[in-house]
């Protein structure tokens, strides 16, 4: 007898029960791309403990840790992934590279031929539905948006801030495969600002030590917890809702809000300043936020969830929560003038932080030239 599969040891097939465990559950199998790490983990051990799920399908680079999962180990954009889903019910695809530290052209090339190759694989193996994951943040962060804006709003985004032109061409790609492949079901999942283990441009404006605010904008901020996505997932995943999805907390909070609630003080900036100092220190490398980033600090964005809402979903989080567990997790990576700018890691200086760092290098420099000039 040959031995079990080396890269599905362990995993429980829930078509089988043994004996004296009753029937087998009726739901859907449910494959994940991206299931080892971040999102993906958390809703792959959220959908093996499901009694709704028959089977969870695990797929990614390296074997995670969750044993009630098939796990097959492969890079989604491999063409063999369509054998791979063959029998799933449905496809959630979170293997996405949203790093900031990523190089540009290599995050776009994983991520658009990533979720292309799924797609068409997908519709290879008969697979009626796939659940992708995006961003709020196609809608674009814009002075004369709705707030909030309706789930059917246009998408005016463009690709100047971080990722955002990939996940772009992501709901692009979602909204051409029905077309192409008729009978293929799409939903796209789209949360607010996301929190719980993440680190993004917009998590980042928390380190600062002071909160950048452009003259004459109005920041509003919606919070999406990871938890509340994943169980948002969920729903999509199990066809309880379906088509184009925000996710988040209830309402919003204005600028003073965030300050009131986080004990930060405000440095405000005309916008020529503010963007044109986030150009510059993105352009020689000493920050990953390129200045499109600020747009989402500057103008409102926040999004309505009535279709979840609708499906009786509710947030388990509300902002004021998930901005004290945000400042929770960014505490003591706080920018310091002169000290972090230009590092590439986690807690580099985000375009906020490092525009107060430009302003206060600026003077140091001042300084030292007319030291040297007295000399």
């Amino acid at each position: 007898m040959s031995s079990p599969d080396p890269q599905v040891r362990g995993a429980r097939n829930r078509s089988t029960p043994t004996p004296g465990e009753g029937p087998a559950p009726r739901g859907p199998v449910v494959a994940v791309t991206g299931a080892a790490t971040g999102v993906g983990e958390l809703l792959t051990r959220r959908l093996a403990a499901s009694e709704e799920v028959r089977q969870v399908v695990a797929i990614d680079e390296r074997r995670g840790e969750i044993a009630d999962a098939q796990w097959h180990i492969l890079d989604v954009r491999d063409p063999a992934i369509a054998e791979k889903l063959r029998g799933a019910d449905v496809v959630v695809h979170l293997a996405l590279d949203l790093d900031l530290e990523t190089d540009a052209a290599a995050r776009t090339a994983y991520n658009v031929r990533g979720t292309q190759t799924v797609l068409t694989a997908a519709a290879a193996a008969q697979v009626p539905r796939v659940v992708l994951c995006t961003s709020a943040m196609v809608y674009g962060a814009l002075p004369d948006n709705d707030i909030p804006l309706s789930e059917d709003a246009e998408l005016r985004a463009t690709a100047e801030a971080t990722g955002v032109g990939d996940l772009l061409e992501i709901e692009r790609l979602g909204r051409r495969a029905p077309r192409a492949h008729p009978g293929l079901n799409v939903t796209v999942v789209r949360p607010a600002v996301l929190v719980g283990g993440t680190d993004t441009a917009l998590t980042r404006y928390f380190e600062s030590p002071r909160l950048l605010v452009v003259a004459g904008s109005r920041p509003t901020w919606q919070f999406c917890h990871v938890d509340d996505l994943v169980s948002a997932l969920e729903y999509a995943a199990l066809e309880k809702v379906e088509g184009e999805l925000a996710v988040g907390c209830d309402g919003w909070l204005e600028q003073e809000e965030i300050e009131e609630l986080s004990g930060i003080r405000r440095m405000e900036l005309p916008s020529a300043v503010a963007l044109g100092a986030a150009a510059r220190l993105h352009r020689i490398g000493l920050t990953p936020s390129p200045a499109g980033d600020l747009a989402y600090t500057m103008h409102p964005w926040v999004v309505s969830v009535s279709r979840l809402h609708d499906a009786g979903w509710r947030p388990q989080w509300t902002n004021e929560e998930v901005l004290a567990a945000l400042l929770e997790e960014v505490e003591g990576r706080h920018t310091v003038v002169g000290r972090r700018l230009g590092r590439k890691d986690a807690t580099a200086a985000g375009a906020a932080g490092a525009t107060v760092a430009l302003l206060g290098t600026a003077a140091l420099v001042r300084r030292a030239r007319k030291a040297r000039r007295r000399l």
